[in-house]
Protein backbone atom coordinates (compact mmCIF):
# COMPACT_ATOMS: atom_id res chain seq x y z
CA UNK A 1 0.00 0.00 0.00
CA UNK A 2 1.47 3.49 -0.79
CA UNK A 3 1.93 6.28 1.12
CA UNK A 4 -0.89 8.13 -0.26
CA UNK A 5 -2.88 5.14 0.03
CA UNK A 6 -2.56 5.03 3.50
CA UNK A 7 -2.56 8.21 4.59
CA UNK A 8 -6.55 8.76 2.59
CA UNK A 9 -7.32 5.01 4.74
CA UNK A 10 -6.18 7.63 8.05
CA UNK A 11 -8.15 10.52 7.26
CA UNK A 12 -11.30 8.09 5.83
CA UNK A 13 -11.55 6.57 9.44
CA UNK A 14 -10.58 9.54 11.53
CA UNK A 15 -13.55 11.31 9.71
CA UNK A 16 -16.06 8.18 10.58
CA UNK A 17 -14.88 8.41 14.10
CA UNK A 18 -15.93 11.81 14.08
CA UNK A 19 -18.83 11.51 12.80
CA UNK A 20 -19.95 8.35 14.76
CA UNK A 21 -18.91 11.22 18.08
CA UNK A 22 -21.85 13.46 16.61
CA UNK A 23 -24.16 11.10 17.09
CA UNK A 24 -22.96 9.57 20.00
CA UNK A 25 -22.82 12.67 22.15
CA UNK A 26 -25.73 15.61 22.34
CA UNK A 27 -25.00 18.75 20.89
CA UNK A 28 -23.35 21.42 22.40
CA UNK A 29 -25.53 24.12 21.26
CA UNK A 30 -28.91 24.57 23.52
CA UNK A 31 -31.87 25.36 22.22
CA UNK A 32 -34.23 28.15 22.40
CA UNK A 33 -37.61 27.90 23.88
CA UNK A 34 -39.03 28.91 20.35
CA UNK A 35 -36.84 26.39 18.34
CA UNK A 36 -37.98 23.59 20.90
CA UNK A 37 -41.66 24.78 20.38
CA UNK A 38 -41.04 24.07 16.67
CA UNK A 39 -38.97 21.29 16.87
CA UNK A 40 -41.67 19.31 18.97
CA UNK A 41 -44.75 20.78 18.30
CA UNK A 42 -45.85 18.63 15.47
CA UNK A 43 -45.01 15.22 18.11
CA UNK A 44 -47.29 17.09 20.44
CA UNK A 45 -49.80 17.44 18.16
CA UNK A 46 -49.69 13.58 16.90
CA UNK A 47 -49.82 12.28 21.29
CA UNK A 48 -53.33 14.47 21.15
CA UNK A 49 -54.97 12.77 18.62
CA UNK A 50 -53.76 9.35 19.76
CA UNK A 51 -54.42 10.11 23.66
CA UNK A 52 -56.45 13.00 23.92
CA UNK A 53 -53.77 15.09 26.02
CA UNK A 54 -53.96 18.75 24.90
CA UNK A 55 -50.81 19.38 22.98
CA UNK A 56 -50.36 22.73 24.68
CA UNK A 57 -50.00 20.54 28.12
CA UNK A 58 -47.44 17.87 26.50
CA UNK A 59 -45.28 20.84 25.00
CA UNK A 60 -45.64 22.99 28.19
CA UNK A 61 -44.99 20.11 30.61
CA UNK A 62 -41.99 19.04 27.59
CA UNK A 63 -40.43 22.76 28.23
CA UNK A 64 -40.98 22.87 32.26
CA UNK A 65 -39.43 19.20 32.83
CA UNK A 66 -36.64 19.24 30.32
CA UNK A 67 -35.68 22.84 30.22
CA UNK A 68 -36.66 23.32 26.72
CA UNK A 69 -34.71 19.65 25.86
CA UNK A 70 -31.46 21.38 27.50
CA UNK A 71 -31.47 19.09 30.57
CA UNK A 72 -28.84 16.72 31.16
CA UNK A 73 -31.69 14.15 31.32
CA UNK A 74 -32.97 14.98 27.87
CA UNK A 75 -29.58 15.56 26.19
CA UNK A 76 -28.42 12.25 27.39
CA UNK A 77 -31.59 10.19 28.39
CA UNK A 78 -34.12 11.38 25.72
CA UNK A 79 -36.20 11.96 28.93
CA UNK A 80 -38.06 14.94 28.64
CA UNK A 81 -41.03 14.20 30.93
CA UNK A 82 -38.86 13.88 34.19
CA UNK A 83 -40.78 10.29 34.33
CA UNK A 84 -39.03 8.20 36.83
CA UNK A 85 -38.18 4.01 36.61
CA UNK A 86 -41.39 2.74 38.30
CA UNK A 87 -42.04 -0.90 36.29
CA UNK A 88 -39.90 0.03 33.68
CA UNK A 89 -38.14 -2.99 31.83
CA UNK A 90 -36.16 -0.52 29.44
CA UNK A 91 -32.62 1.40 30.11
CA UNK A 92 -32.16 3.89 33.01
CA UNK A 93 -30.39 6.65 34.19
CA UNK A 94 -29.55 7.63 37.47
CA UNK A 95 -29.85 11.39 38.37
CA UNK A 96 -30.18 13.31 42.02
CA UNK A 97 -33.78 14.57 42.30
CA UNK A 98 -36.22 14.27 45.21
CA UNK A 99 -33.26 11.63 46.53
CA UNK A 100 -29.84 10.87 45.36
CA UNK A 101 -29.46 8.58 42.85
CA UNK A 102 -33.18 8.56 41.72
CA UNK A 103 -33.72 6.33 38.88
CA UNK A 104 -35.40 7.73 35.69
CA UNK A 105 -36.49 6.08 32.37
CA UNK A 106 -33.62 6.58 29.09
CA UNK A 107 -35.03 6.59 25.59
CA UNK A 108 -33.26 5.96 22.09
CA UNK A 109 -35.16 8.45 20.72
CA UNK A 110 -37.04 11.83 22.37
CA UNK A 111 -40.06 10.76 20.32
CA UNK A 112 -40.13 7.83 22.49
CA UNK A 113 -40.44 10.04 25.09
CA UNK A 114 -43.50 11.62 23.85
CA UNK A 115 -45.00 8.21 23.50
CA UNK A 116 -44.42 6.94 26.91
CA UNK A 117 -45.06 10.37 28.16
CA UNK A 118 -48.79 10.04 27.16
CA UNK A 119 -49.18 6.29 28.00
CA UNK A 120 -47.80 6.89 30.98
CA UNK A 121 -51.04 9.07 31.87
CA UNK A 122 -53.22 7.04 30.08
CA UNK A 123 -52.32 3.93 32.24
CA UNK A 124 -52.63 5.22 35.25
CA UNK A 125 -55.95 5.58 37.14
CA UNK A 126 -54.99 8.56 38.95
CA UNK A 127 -55.21 10.56 35.71
CA UNK A 128 -57.96 8.83 34.48
CA UNK A 129 -60.33 11.92 35.10
CA UNK A 130 -59.02 13.95 33.30
CA UNK A 131 -59.47 12.27 29.92
CA UNK A 132 -62.87 12.99 30.55
CA UNK A 133 -62.10 16.84 29.62
CA UNK A 134 -62.10 18.66 26.72
CA UNK A 135 -58.49 19.18 25.06
CA UNK A 136 -59.29 22.51 24.91
CA UNK A 137 -59.37 22.33 28.58
CA UNK A 138 -55.54 23.07 29.39
CA UNK A 139 -56.44 24.87 32.93
CA UNK A 140 -58.73 21.93 33.96
CA UNK A 141 -55.65 19.92 32.90
CA UNK A 142 -52.83 21.60 34.61
CA UNK A 143 -54.43 21.26 38.25
CA UNK A 144 -55.68 18.12 37.50
CA UNK A 145 -51.94 16.97 36.87
CA UNK A 146 -51.20 18.35 40.06
CA UNK A 147 -53.84 17.18 41.95
CA UNK A 148 -52.81 13.76 40.82
CA UNK A 149 -49.35 14.14 42.12
CA UNK A 150 -47.53 14.48 39.03
CA UNK A 151 -45.19 16.98 40.71
CA UNK A 152 -44.56 17.57 44.17
CA UNK A 153 -43.83 21.55 43.35
CA UNK A 154 -47.14 23.72 45.03
CA UNK A 155 -47.01 25.89 41.62
CA UNK A 156 -46.82 23.46 39.62
CA UNK A 157 -50.40 23.85 37.72
CA UNK A 158 -49.79 27.80 37.44
CA UNK A 159 -46.60 26.80 35.57
CA UNK A 160 -47.96 25.03 33.12
CA UNK A 161 -50.29 27.55 32.91
CA UNK A 162 -48.17 30.73 32.32
CA UNK A 163 -46.06 28.79 29.79
CA UNK A 164 -49.13 27.97 27.65
CA UNK A 165 -50.60 31.28 27.63
CA UNK A 166 -47.30 33.41 27.09
CA UNK A 167 -46.34 30.69 24.31
CA UNK A 168 -49.86 30.82 22.98
CA UNK A 169 -49.37 26.72 23.08
CA UNK A 170 -53.56 26.63 23.18
CA UNK A 171 -53.59 27.02 19.70
CA UNK A 172 -52.42 23.74 19.29
CA UNK A 173 -55.40 22.18 21.01
CA UNK A 174 -57.33 23.54 18.59
CA UNK A 175 -55.74 21.25 15.33
CA UNK A 176 -57.43 18.42 17.36
CA UNK A 177 -60.22 18.40 15.43
CA UNK A 178 -58.17 19.11 11.96
CA UNK A 179 -55.61 16.42 12.76
CA UNK A 180 -58.06 13.81 13.73
CA UNK A 181 -60.23 14.34 10.63
CA UNK A 182 -63.25 15.49 12.78
CA UNK A 183 -65.28 18.63 11.45
CA UNK A 184 -64.12 21.97 12.95
CA UNK A 185 -66.38 24.02 14.78
CA UNK A 186 -67.47 27.27 13.83
CA UNK A 187 -66.21 29.92 12.60
CA UNK A 188 -64.61 28.00 10.02
CA UNK A 189 -61.47 28.48 8.92
CA UNK A 190 -60.61 31.54 6.39
CA UNK A 191 -57.83 30.13 3.31
CA UNK A 192 -57.23 26.92 4.85
CA UNK A 193 -56.02 28.67 8.28
CA UNK A 194 -57.03 26.87 11.66
CA UNK A 195 -59.51 29.12 13.68
CA UNK A 196 -58.06 29.41 16.78
CA UNK A 197 -60.35 30.93 19.68
CA UNK A 198 -58.39 32.43 22.55
CA UNK A 199 -59.18 31.99 26.42
CA UNK A 200 -61.44 34.72 27.34
CA UNK A 201 -60.33 37.91 28.75
CA UNK A 202 -60.48 39.77 31.84
CA UNK A 203 -60.74 43.31 31.65
CA UNK A 204 -59.15 45.10 34.40
CA UNK A 205 -60.20 48.55 35.44
CA UNK A 206 -57.22 50.86 36.44
CA UNK A 207 -57.59 52.22 40.14
CA UNK A 208 -55.64 54.66 41.97
CA UNK A 209 -53.79 53.89 45.54
CA UNK A 210 -53.94 56.50 48.08
CA UNK A 211 -50.35 57.17 46.94
CA UNK A 212 -51.75 57.49 43.80
CA UNK A 213 -50.22 54.77 41.76
CA UNK A 214 -52.24 52.95 39.10
CA UNK A 215 -53.20 49.44 40.22
CA UNK A 216 -55.23 46.86 38.79
CA UNK A 217 -56.98 44.14 41.09
CA UNK A 218 -56.49 40.44 40.09
CA UNK A 219 -59.47 38.53 37.79
CA UNK A 220 -60.53 35.16 37.25
CA UNK A 221 -57.98 33.31 35.03
CA UNK A 222 -55.22 36.46 35.53
CA UNK A 223 -51.86 35.65 35.00
CA UNK A 224 -48.88 37.89 35.56
CA UNK A 225 -48.47 37.82 31.48
CA UNK A 226 -52.11 38.77 30.59
CA UNK A 227 -51.83 41.62 32.79
CA UNK A 228 -48.26 42.62 31.47
CA UNK A 229 -49.49 42.79 27.92
CA UNK A 230 -53.24 44.55 28.54
CA UNK A 231 -50.94 47.28 29.48
CA UNK A 232 -47.88 47.03 27.22
CA UNK A 233 -45.53 46.20 29.87
CA UNK A 234 -42.58 43.92 30.90
CA UNK A 235 -43.21 40.75 33.12
CA UNK A 236 -39.94 41.93 35.47
CA UNK A 237 -41.78 45.47 35.99
CA UNK A 238 -44.95 43.74 37.79
CA UNK A 239 -42.41 41.41 39.57
CA UNK A 240 -40.47 44.63 40.89
CA UNK A 241 -43.19 46.95 41.29
CA UNK A 242 -45.06 44.17 43.49
CA UNK A 243 -41.95 42.65 45.43
CA UNK A 244 -42.73 39.60 43.64
CA UNK A 245 -41.05 36.99 41.86
CA UNK A 246 -42.74 34.70 39.01
CA UNK A 247 -42.87 32.08 41.30
CA UNK A 248 -45.13 33.37 43.17
CA UNK A 249 -49.25 32.84 42.24
CA UNK A 250 -51.55 35.22 41.90
CA UNK A 251 -55.25 35.46 43.77
CA UNK A 252 -58.28 36.79 42.83
CA UNK A 253 -58.82 40.70 44.24
CA UNK A 254 -54.43 40.42 44.62
CA UNK A 255 -53.59 44.46 44.20
CA UNK A 256 -51.07 44.62 41.62
CA UNK A 257 -49.19 48.23 40.98
CA UNK A 258 -48.65 49.13 37.38
CA UNK A 259 -45.89 51.98 38.56
CA UNK A 260 -43.21 51.56 41.24
CA UNK A 261 -44.18 52.27 44.60
CA UNK A 262 -43.71 55.21 46.87
CA UNK A 263 -41.03 55.67 49.74
CA UNK A 264 -43.80 56.81 52.54
CA UNK A 265 -47.39 57.00 52.57
CA UNK A 266 -49.34 60.33 54.50
CA UNK A 267 -50.48 58.32 56.72
CA UNK A 268 -48.21 57.90 59.73
CA UNK A 269 -48.82 54.43 60.71
CA UNK A 270 -50.61 51.40 60.64
CA UNK A 271 -52.03 48.73 63.30
CA UNK A 272 -51.11 45.12 61.77
CA UNK A 273 -54.02 42.54 61.88
CA UNK A 274 -53.73 38.95 62.57
CA UNK A 275 -51.79 37.27 60.00
CA UNK A 276 -51.03 40.57 58.12
CA UNK A 277 -47.08 40.69 56.73
CA UNK A 278 -45.53 43.63 55.67
CA UNK A 279 -45.67 42.93 51.89
CA UNK A 280 -49.73 43.29 52.81
CA UNK A 281 -49.01 46.53 54.56
CA UNK A 282 -46.76 47.45 51.63
CA UNK A 283 -49.89 46.47 48.85
CA UNK A 284 -52.17 48.26 51.06
CA UNK A 285 -50.87 51.53 50.99
CA UNK A 286 -48.64 51.64 47.97
CA UNK A 287 -45.00 51.67 50.10
CA UNK A 288 -41.58 49.78 48.91
CA UNK A 289 -41.45 46.92 50.89
CA UNK A 290 -37.42 47.75 51.49
CA UNK A 291 -38.43 51.29 53.16
CA UNK A 292 -41.17 49.69 55.32
CA UNK A 293 -38.68 47.32 56.28
CA UNK A 294 -35.86 49.78 57.19
CA UNK A 295 -38.19 52.41 58.42
CA UNK A 296 -39.22 49.95 61.49
CA UNK A 297 -35.91 48.76 61.88
CA UNK A 298 -37.30 44.64 60.96
CA UNK A 299 -35.29 42.22 59.52
CA UNK A 300 -36.16 41.35 55.94
CA UNK A 301 -38.33 38.37 55.91
CA UNK A 302 -39.94 39.12 59.93
CA UNK A 303 -43.53 39.74 60.07
CA UNK A 304 -45.34 42.01 62.62
CA UNK A 305 -47.62 40.37 64.82
CA UNK A 306 -51.40 41.10 65.61
CA UNK A 307 -51.28 44.69 67.17
CA UNK A 308 -47.87 45.65 66.27
CA UNK A 309 -47.46 49.48 65.44
CA UNK A 310 -45.42 49.83 61.91
CA UNK A 311 -44.77 53.06 60.68
CA UNK A 312 -45.33 54.64 57.20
Amino acid sequence: MTTNSTNKLKLTGLLLLVSLGAFAQPSDRYLSRNEYIDMWKNEAIAQMVAHKIPASITLAQGILESGYGNSELARYGNNHFGIKCHDWKGETMLKDDDHKDDCFRKYETANESFDDHSKFLAKRGRYSSLFDLKTTDYKGWAKGLKKAGYATNPKYANLLIDLIEENELYKYDAMFAVASNKEVAKPAPVSGEIAVVKPQTYIHATKQSSNNIKYVEVGPGDTFYKIAKEFDMGLWQLYKYNDLSKADILQIGDRIYLQPKRNKNKAKEHVARSGQTMRDISQLYGIKLKKLYKRNTIIKGEQPVKGQVVLL
